[in-house]
């Protein structure tokens, strides 16, 4: 049996319309604007291409880099090499990145945003540390410690007579004393973060390695993170630094943990 069909057999293989000149005018003209919208759209393509290619600014070899990836991907390993040595240098000269015997370099407190502290008012933090510090003053009272603020911000200039005044008249080198007091420039107390402490019943260990022996000081290492501080110099530190019981900074907010511990 045929196959069904509504084409008839005898019609089947002949075309629609007969070639050349017996076509109908109406299919000509359709195909000629065919032709005529195909070459337009081409044409508004290219000129966008070329549009595109001024307004982004790319160059020769930006343009072509992908397509010499595929022909030469030597070059290009070769170009982001090079890019990258760029980087590493960049990243070396950042202000954020330098250090200078063991200790990093730090932006100074904005003065604007210092304020003292209640039990001495010639000791200075952010208004953050501040804030945060008296509310752990006042929890290790509770406790029955009493801490003493002994420094807090330090300027600059009040940094340089420090470390130099100091360094001379004990004779010590530069490297040796920046063991235990930082550069000018490179102290984290000009930051407005850091505050030496010390414990009102044990004078005698204020600013000394016997701290680490007091009540304040076993007070502070298991209290003192939960109002943001932290032992800046503790035993065998990546920086050299001599330990430092009493020095503590404050990485309570972003701001402060960004300063200490951004690269």
């Amino acid at each position: 049996m045929p196959p069904l069909d509504d084409i008839p057999q005898a019609a089947r293989d002949l075309p629609l319309y007969p070639p050349g000149p017996e076509q109908p005018p109406w299919l000509r003209r359709t195909r000629l604007l065919r032709r005529v919208i195909g070459l337009t759209l081409l044409a508004l393509a290219a000129g966008g291409l070329v549009a595109w290619y001024q307004t982004t600014r790319y160059s020769a070899t930006e343009f072509t880099q992908p397509f010499e990836t595929m022909v030469n991907p030597a070059a290009v390993a070769g170009a982001e090499s090079e890019n990258q040595t760029d980087l590493d240098r960049a990243v070396q000269l950042a202000p954020s990145s330098r250090r200078l015997l063991g200790h990093r370099a730090f932006e100074e407190a904005p003065a604007e945003d210092l304020v003292p502290l209640s039990a001495n008012g010639s000791i200075r933090l952010r208004s953050a540390a501040a804030a945060q510090y008296e509310a752990m003053s006042q929890a290790a009272a509770q406790a029955g410690m009493r801490l003493v603020p002994l420094s807090g911000y330090r300027s600059q200039a009040e940094q340089e007579a420090v470390f130099f005044s100091l360094k001379a008249e004990r004779g010590q080198d530069a490297t040796t004393r920046a063991e235990v007091s930082a550069p000018p420039g490179y102290s984290e107390h000009h930051t407005g973060y850091a505050v030496d402490l010390g414990d009102s019943n044990q004078a005698g260990t204020h600013l000394t390695s016997d701290f680490a022996d007091t009540p304040a000081y076993a007070w502070l290492e298991t209290n003192a993170v939960r109002f943001g501080y932290e032992l800046s110099f503790p035993s065998d530190n990546f920086q050299g630094v001599a330990f430092e019981p009493w020095h503590w900074r404050f990485v309570g907010d972003r701001t402060s943990l960004e300063t200490f511990y951004s690269d």
